[in-house]
């Protein structure tokens, strides 16, 4: 049998086999039918509903009601009401001290905030009542510097907060007559920083909502120019980019439509993570399709029906690839901290709803441009070939010999590989053990932002605790005194600064003192001094008498909220990721009825995963000289990889697992190996390039987690999935399908059967 009738013969049967799916998106008049509907889809979708960036709320609370820091902030609020608003803290500052003129002139803006407020100010203290002489003692030990406080409303959001701020700045410019907030703050000028949780907040804000712009104009950049490089062909680069858009097209407004209805809150870090994934992912799954149409093309003259072919045997590995990240990624609705929480739904329907794009538009786009779909480079058989080579007086040319390729290489030497590897990864691994983290959001912040000099000044000038003070709030019963309490705080190690106890408006036996920490408010080490500090107000109760004393004290502030931070992103990512495991391990089971295979499937997903971590950590901390990294990436990048990992080992050894039916194991690992080899490398090119684009934004958590995520695809692309994964079924052999059936034929295809792969 020739080459050609073999293949044909091939094709023909998988269409017999089909179940008509293909025909139903991509037939001869069914294609137009498919794209006419995603064209209404997304035209009736964007005028009904609101896009999900009109939706978007950056204020939503990420610690549920039950947390210690949420119910002292309940308590704060109804017992100290003065004082608990959110702090805009202003820090003015003018190199060689401020003068009396200076002062002056802030008495007198606060005079102006007492008379006439700021949309949704909460409180500001009466520094507009005092002489300048009574601020001369809150100066700085130079007198260069001042932090004054002014308290907004707890339900503003920090586009309203922004607002705000930018009103006050014009009252200060028309005050001082100059704009000290544009001034340099190692000038000889009056500068001011707004820092404090309000500025923070506005500046984290307002640096997601530059990068949604860029970050989406660089991802299209990069993606464009990786298939122009890899496919050559115009037409074809459109079409990933096409489905692209039509699926955010849909995703945006659904999405908006359940951010409206309350059903689901979504933020700008949330929006633009997805961008980036619906790209990166989204492309993949073109891919795949795209490169089973290119390689059928080769053998099937009528394009129909290679494309059917194509979508026959790959529809299934893009199916499962798209709803295990899918399942994958809806495991997130377990977080109870809030922010983990809210990215599953957006997510998870992006990536939905980029699977049935892949299935259904972009067979559909295929179908309409056929072989033209790679001009100027088409793919044809050698027949069509040499009857273009006659027509032009040319000779035909001659079949292209197949190489030997990585599956010759992994076939022949699969110890050597997968010690090589596994040590090699294990290496990187080892380096994940010594990464430390941070809770600390100003450390994400370029050195420039308004609220880090702010913060930088407080922690030059003063002591860094009075960025974010403490609040510690105690039930006495009546039976202990504030001065009694105040004595005990002051003399804790840690503590700076305590405040004269403040009674309760509505319970009088309740009183507050205002705590500045020695250290960082926002760093690991004020963090552990919350457990430490109810332990000793507890202590202090119970020694008095009191019963319950457990219950009579609380913490707010933003240190007791980082540390409930912490403690529920660690306790959401001890749990999401054995669930997530566990998850893809049962669609493995599935979907490859292999045990053996399933499990190292997943083994080498998280080696890989490990190792990632490891190498960037060694890249973020030894190379970029960060301390340390935020305590959310680990989870969201095993997310991801683990997810997106198995996508490239489905698509791999599902096609293996196809041709061991009509070939021995070894050949058949040796073919799927070197047929998946470009489709991956490509595709992992791409989402490691999409991921990338994350560490060109000025925001350092998205920098990091751009990083990991990054080497994590890369390290599947290129070490896991051409070298190790195959390695490894080449040892097991038969065993690889245990407990499922091993069939094999008993005398190997001929060479030239499948040249085309």
């Amino acid at each position: 049998m020739t080459r050609g009738s073999f293949l044909k013969t091939g094709v023909k049967k998988g269409l017999i086999k089909m179940s008509g799916y293909g025909k139903w998106v991509a037939g001869r008049t069914t294609k137009w039918i498919t794209l006419l509907i995603w064209i209404v889809l997304v035209g009736i979708l964007t005028v009904l509903w609101p896009s999900v960036n009109s939706q978007v709320l950056n204020n939503a609370q990420n610690l549920p009601e039950t947390a210690q820091s949420v119910r002292a902030a309940a308590v704060a609020e109804q017992e100290f009401p003065s004082g608990s608003g959110v702090p805009a803290l202003l820090v003015w500052h003018r190199e060689g001290g401020l003068s009396e003129e200076d002062l002056v002139h802030i008495i007198a803006v606060y005079g102006k905030l007492e008379q006439q407020p700021l949309p949704h100010q909460n409180y500001v203290p009466p520094l507009g009542q005092l002489p300048p002489q009574a601020l001369q003692a809150s100066l700085s030990e130079d007198r260069s510097t001042l932090v004054t406080p002014v308290l907004f409303d707890k339900a503003a959001d920090s586009d309203q907060l922004g607002e705000a701020i930018t009103e006050m700045k014009s009252v200060i410019s028309k005050e001082t007559g100059n704009d000290p907030a544009a001034a340099k703050v190692d000038g000889s000028e009056l500068s001011l920083r707004v820092s404090g949780p309000v500025g923070i907040s506005i500046d984290a804000t307002g640096l997601f909502k530059d990068a949604d712009v860029s970050l989406l104009i660089a991802t299209v950049v990069l993606v464009l120019v990786f298939l122009l490089l890899i496919y050559r062909s115009p037409i074809l680069a459109l079409i990933p980019l096409i489905a692209v858009g039509f699926a955010y097209g849909v995703t945006s407004p659904l999405l908006g439509l359940m951010a409206r209805e309350g059903w689901i809150t979504v933020d700008s870090q949330a929006v633009s993570i997805m961008t980036v994934l619906l790209f990166g992912a989204g492309t993949d799954y073109c891919l795949f399709l795209i490169s089973r149409f290119r390689q059928m093309l080769k053998v099937e003259e009528n394009k129909g029906r290679a494309l059917l072919s194509a979508i026959t045997h790959s529809s299934g590995a893009i199916a499962m690839s798209g709803f295990t990240v899918v399942l994958a990624l809806f495991a997130l609705l377990l977080a109870k901290y809030g922010a983990y929480h809210r990215f599953a739904i957006p997510f998870s329907v992006s990536i939905l709803i980029m699977g049935i794009a892949s299935l259904t538009l972009v067979p559909a786009l295929l179908a309409i441009f056929g072989r033209m779909s790679f001009f100027p480079f088409v793919p044809r058989t050698p027949q069509m070939e040499a009857e273009r080579a006659r027509a032009k007086g040319k000779p035909a040319p001659k079949p292209k010999t197949r190489k030997k390729g990585i599956g010759g290489l992994v076939v022949s030497r699969p110890w050597t590989i997968v010690a090589v590897t596994i040590i090699g990864l294990g290496i990187l691994a080892s380096f994940s053990s010594g990464i430390k983290f941070t809770y600390d959001i100003l450390s994400s912040f370029p050195e420039d932002m308004e609220s880090r000099q702010g913060f930088d000044l407080i922690g030059t000038q003063f002591s860094p605790g009075e960025l974010a003070p403490a609040k510690l709030i105690i039930d006495t019963q009546g039976q202990v005194s504030g001065e009694d309490f105040k004595s005990v705080l002051g003399g804790i190690s840690y503590i700076d600064t305590v405040s004269d106890p403040q009674q309760g408006a509505v319970n009088k036996d309740i009183v507050g003192f205002d705590i500045e920490f020695k250290s960082n408010p926002y760093s690991l080490e004020a963090m552990s001094h919350i457990p430490a500090l109810l332990k000793t107000a507890e202590q202090a109760l119970a020694e008095s008498g009191l019963d319950h004393a457990e219950d009579s004290v609380w913490i707010s502030g933003q240190t007791a909220t980082q540390y409930d931070t912490k403690e529920l992103g660690e306790r959401d990512t001890d749990l999401i990721i054995p669930v997530v495991i566990g998850m893809i391990t049962l669609l493995l089971l599935i979907y490859l009825r292999s045990v053996t295979a399933t499990v190292y499937l997943v083994a080498t997903v998280i080696l890989s995963f490990f190792s990632a971590l490891g190498l960037g950590w060694i890249i973020i901390h030894y190379v970029l000289g960060a301390d340390a990294i935020q305590g959310s990436i680990p989870l969201y990048s095993f997310v991801f990889l683990v997810a997106l990992g198995e996508d490239y080992n489905i698509f791999m050894i599902s096609n293996i697992w196809k041709k061991r039916k009509r070939m021995p194991l070894k050949q058949a690992i040796a073919e799927g190996v070197n047929e998946t080899g470009s489709v991956i490398t490509s595709a992992g090119l791409i989402l490691a390039g999409t991921f990338a684009v994350l560490a060109s934004l000025p925001i350092q958590v998205l920098v990091q987690f751009g990083i990991i995520t990054a080497i994590g695809v890369l390290l599947d692309t290129f070490i896991v999935r051409p070298f190790l994964v195959p390695a490894i079924t080449v040892l097991f052999g038969r065993l690889a399908f245990w407990p499922g059936k091993h069939q094999e034929l008993e005398k190997p295809l001929p060479a030239s059967a499948d040249e085309h792969y």
